[in-house]
C-alpha cells in the first residue's frame, strides 16, 4: 500500500451502513424483538453471517426496497435456524435502520472533513431510512445516492457510475470510503478509484454481515478518526 496524497481529491464519497453507521449492532438489536419470543440462541457472528448469506442474495435479484430486502432477510435467516416469526417483529425488523446507532467518531470525523472537501454518500438503502440515519451523522453531504435511487445495490457498477454523474468531477478525484470490500472497494477499483478501507471489524472474530471478498485498497485505517486524522494531515 502506498501513502495517499489528499490533496489530489476533491470529494470524499462514503458508504453508511459498516463504515458510519454500526449496522451490524442495529441488526442484532432488531433481531432480539424477532427471536425473542423463540428458544433459539444463535451466536451473534452466527446471525450475522446468515443475514449476510440472504441480504446478498436477495440484492442481486430483481430490485427490491430496502425494507423489503431486509423483511426477506429476516425471514430467510430465521428459516435457517427453524423459526417462523411474527408478521410483527418482520416490519418492526424492515423498519429499524433509523434506530441503528451510529459510530461514536462517524458524526465528528466528518465534521472535521468537511472543512476540507466535499462530501457524498452511496448507500444500499432507501431514500427515507438513510434520511433518518443521516440525523445521526450530523452533517450535510453533499451528494446522496442510495439503492431506490439506482434502482440496484452495490457492488453493481451501475450505483458507482451513478455517483460519478452526480458529483461530476473525474472519478480520480473522487476517494471512496468504505468498510466492505464485498459492496464497495471491488467495485471501487474496478472503476479505477482510489479507496479507503475504514477496517471497522479488525480483531473481530467471524465475518459479520458482509460476504467475503478480495479487494486491494489503497489504505487502510481502523476507524473515521483515524482516517480524519490522516486526511486531514
Amino acid at each position: 500500500m502506498t501513502a495517499i496524497d489528499f490533496s489530489r481529491f476533491d470529494a470524499l464519497t462514503f458508504d453508511t451502513y459498516g463504515t458510519l453507521i454500526d449496522w451490524e449492532r442495529g441488526i442484532l438489536n432488531a433481531f432480539q424483538v424477532v427471536l425473542s419470543q423463540h428458544a433459539v440462541r444463535p451466536t451473534e457472528d452466527e446471525l450475522l453471517q446468515l443475514f449476510a448469506k440472504h441480504e446478498a442474495a436477495i440484492e442481486a435479484g430483481a430490485y427490491r426496497t430496502y425494507r423489503e430486502v431486509l423483511a426477506s432477510a429476516a425471514r430467510g435467516a430465521c428459516a435457517d435456524l427453524g423459526v417462523h416469526p411474527a408478521d410483527s417483529a418482520i416490519t418492526h425488523f424492515a423498519g429499524s435502520v433509523p434506530e441503528w446507532p451510529a459510530f461514536a467518531d462517524s458524526a465528528d470525523a466528518l465534521r472535521r472533513l468537511k472543512t476540507r472537501f466535499r462530501l457524498g454518500v452511496l448507500t444500499n438503502c432507501d431514500d427515507d431510512l438513510f434520511a433518518g440515519s443521516n440525523r445521526r451523522l450530523g452533517v450535510q453531504f453533499d451528494w446522496v445516492v442510495t439503492a431506490q435511487q439506482a434502482r440496484g445495490y452495490k457492488p453493481s457498477l451501475a450505483n458507482f457510475e451513478l455517483l460519478f454523474e452526480r458529483v461530476g468531477v473525474p472519478r480520480e478525484r473522487i476517494l471512496h470510503v468504505a468498510q466492505s470490500l464485498f459492496h464497495d472497494h471491488v467495485p471501487a477499483k474496478a472503476m479505477g478509484m482510489t479507496s479507503v478501507w475504514i477496517n471497522r471489524r479488525d480483531g473481530k472474530p467471524g465475518r459479520g454481515a458482509t460476504p467475503i471478498a478480495n479487494a486491494a485498497p489503497d489504505l487502510v485505517v481502523p476507524d473515521m478518526r483515524t482516517f480524519a486524522d490522516v486526511a486531514l494531515r
